[in-house]
């Protein structure tokens, strides 16, 4: 893990040896990652944001590449690399990264690197309460540190690195600090996980989190065409049916199976194709209990977990309950949940229009990270812009986040905080909108805010005489930023 503090819980083809590596191998296997990083600005996007640093571990996953977790590498601006023995940085790039199971692939330039190394083998789900080791580098030090810990719990969990997504985690009891994430976690010469998250210890005391080898497999299958398709996803809201009298006014029988559909959300897979009220018996054959749970591999595990193994142009079959009529719906994955206003985003630099003085921006977690907004309206549209499909009509919700002072737009703080609708009666459904609309030549630029008795109006004639001057004054490189540019394309 990128080293910070932790007041909360913080592939080129598969593995290439089936063997069982020995403790002397391990150590030559596992490298300290350091990251020079800098994130996007987002209350100043148009300038750089500051660097930082940090270190984490990782581990040789086949004869040339290395694996460890998104969060150790996100934002990089120059990575290298080291492993025990050998005092000699090498440089290293970021050639796959998967920020929704925060794991990614590192490449580096010098071979020589992966001379004495070997590939470790992935191992299965490790029992409950047996013994693992973590391997790694702690607290940014200089030696390689070796912790053990027993398996405790293994249960569905979020991922804190972009906070939207769950999937399968192990919790060991084995230290496992900053500097830590990255590294392997071994049972018997194999990978049974990588370490990734924890408490802080004014939390919970030697609780440390892994991501399990399903995970790891998942990721590295999605690669091996060259490109990441994120993790799949039913995109419903499902409810126990254990109450007695709702299975009865269902139509279930006291078999202990199935659940209600309470929510689909219509940009996902299962729009048009599931209904809420549907009761959802069985998923890809196997049998769904009333409390979502299934068994898959001996082991009981949310039915999200089938889904969660599929990969983009795949297919899964549910056995429905509707109206009391049983039938078969098949749920094809065609594409990845698209709206992840609500994730952490890495990598990235910040979308804006600056028009007369005015700084419009897309919502965002990291938006709201860099803003303490006023406006009730904002956390209204942030909460529920899933739940309440308010994607629908705005997939990209614009707010004015910044207003730079100048004659121009002396009087108009009260629209600070405030979300687009219309510019000019152009419906503003995203930035591409807003920037086409004032790419135009009225006289007059109305801009409408949601929720707003009156308009905000800028002069054409007086923007256009103004831009020199804001943007001498505010130092401002580029009015507008329109792309998701990717912050590490130079360094990949």
């Amino acid at each position: 893990m990128i080293l910070r503090l932790w007041p909360v819980v913080l592939a080129l083809g598969l593995i290439v040896s089936p063997l069982r590596a020995q403790p002397n191998e391990i150590r030559k296997s596992v490298a300290r990652i350091n990251n020079t990083m800098q994130e996007g600005n987002y209350r100043v996007p148009w300038l750089p944001g500051q660097l930082g640093g940090g270190s984490g571990t990782g581990w040789v996953v086949s004869a040339d590449r290395i694996l460890t977790n998104a969060h150790v590498v996100s934002n990089a601006r120059f990575l290298t690399v080291e492993k025990e023995d050998d005092p000699k940085k090498y440089i290293a790039t970021v050639e796959h990264i998967a920020h929704d199971c925060d794991l990614a692939i590192l490449k580096v330039q010098d071979p020589a690197f992966f001379k004495n190394t070997k590939p470790l083998a992935l191992g299965g789900i490790p029992e409950l309460e047996s013994t693992v080791s973590v391997f790694g580098y702690p607290i940014g030090g200089e030696r390689l540190s070796v912790t053990q810990g027993v398996v405790s719990r293994i249960d569905f969990r979020t991922y804190t690195h972009s906070v939207l997504d769950s999937h399968l985690t192990i919790q060991i009891d084995a230290a496992i600090n900053p500097g830590n994430s990255g590294g392997p976690v071994l049972q018997e010469g194999n990978v049974v996980g990588v370490a990734f998250q924890g408490f802080s210890g004014d939390v919970a005391q030697n609780v440390g989190y892994m991501i399990p080898t399903p995970v790891i497999r998942h990721f590295l299958k999605d690669i091996e065409d060259g490109h990441y398709d994120r993790y799949m996803d039913l995109s419903i809201g499902i409810a126990n049916t254990q109450n007695p009298a709702m299975r009865k006014g269902l139509g279930l029988g006291d078999d202990d199976r199935g659940v209600m559909v309470s929510s689909v959300q219509s940009a996902g897979v299962c729009g048009g194709k599931l209904e809420v009220g549907d009761v959802l018996l069985s998923i890809d054959g196997h049998d769904i209990a009333s409390d979502g749970m299934v068994e898959l591999e001996g082991e009981r595990v949310l039915m999200s977990e089938v889904a969660e193994r599929k990969f983009l142009g795949d297919s899964v079959k549910l056995g429905v309950l509707r109206n009391k009529k049983p039938l078969d719906v098949t749920i094809k994955f065609d594409h990845a949940w698209p709206y992840l206003m609500q994730a952490n985003a890495y990598d990235t630099q910040p979308t804006y229009i600056l028009f007369g003085g005015l700084l419009f921006q897309p919502l965002s977690r990291n938006l709201l990270g860099a803003y303490r907004f006023q406006n009730d309206r904002i956390s209204y549209f942030y909460d529920n812009f899933v739940t309440k499909e308010i994607y629908k009509e705005h997939p990209e919700v614009i707010v004015l986040s910044e207003i730079l002072p100048d004659p121009i737009n002396t009087y108009l703080s009260e629209f600070h905080d405030g979300i687009v609708d219309e510019i000019n009666d152009h419906k503003i459904r995203t930035l591409k909108d807003a920037a086409d609309a004032f790419a135009e030549k009225p006289e007059f630029y109305v801009i409408k805010f949601i929720g707003y008795a009156r308009p905000l109006v800028l002069e054409r004639s007086a923007v256009e005489a103004a831009r020199e001057r804001i943007r001498k004054r505010y130092n401002v490189l580029a009015e507008q930023n329109l792309s998701e540019t990717e912050a590490t394309s130079a360094s990949r």
